[in-house]
């Protein structure tokens, strides 16, 4: 199998994994979705969040009102435009974000517990490497796609 191949197989793997409560801890691992992408994005408005999470407006809409049902995000009006609504972090979404780190890096870790430091980090820096390059080519083709 070539190595194109042997990624893709690994990346299906991965996101697989992903979609259980394997990453999520104790937590809904839709609402982590929520709570990483208002983490990593800041304030966002619902069409920020469906845009992130590759999902349409209404899904979004639904899944920050529980967000904020669940006490882990806020509503705020948006500064520059008053028909806007902020989403952000309530200090709870920020608890929920730091245990669901936390477990992460305890899987990560007991993952590649048998690893050398060097294969550590030579994968730590491929894996980054490769993410900031999908991220491109995913972004380029969407933009492509709406033209």
């Amino acid at each position: 199998m070539d190595a194109v191949s042997e990624v893709e197989r690994a990346m299906v793997a991965i996101r697989r994994l992903q979609t259980r409560r394997t990453l999520a801890g104790p937590h809904d691992p839709t609402l982590t979705l929520v709570v990483d992408t208002l983490e990593a994005a800041g304030p966002c408005t619902i069409t920020d969040l469906a845009a992130a999470l590759s999902v349409d407006q209404p899904r979004a809409s639904r899944l920050a009102a529980r967000a904020v049902t669940e006490g882990l995000a806020h509503r705020t009006p948006s500064q520059s435009d008053a028909r806007q609504v902020l989403l952000s972090l309530t200090p709870a979404g920020q608890a929920h974000a730091t245990t669901v780190h936390t477990t992460r890096r305890q899987i990560f870790a007991q993952t590649m517990s048998t690893w050398t430091d060097e294969d550590r980090t030579t994968f730590a820096t491929l894996l980054s490497t490769f993410v900031d390059s999908y991220t491109q080519v995913v972004h380029e083709r969407s933009t492509r796609s709406k033209d």
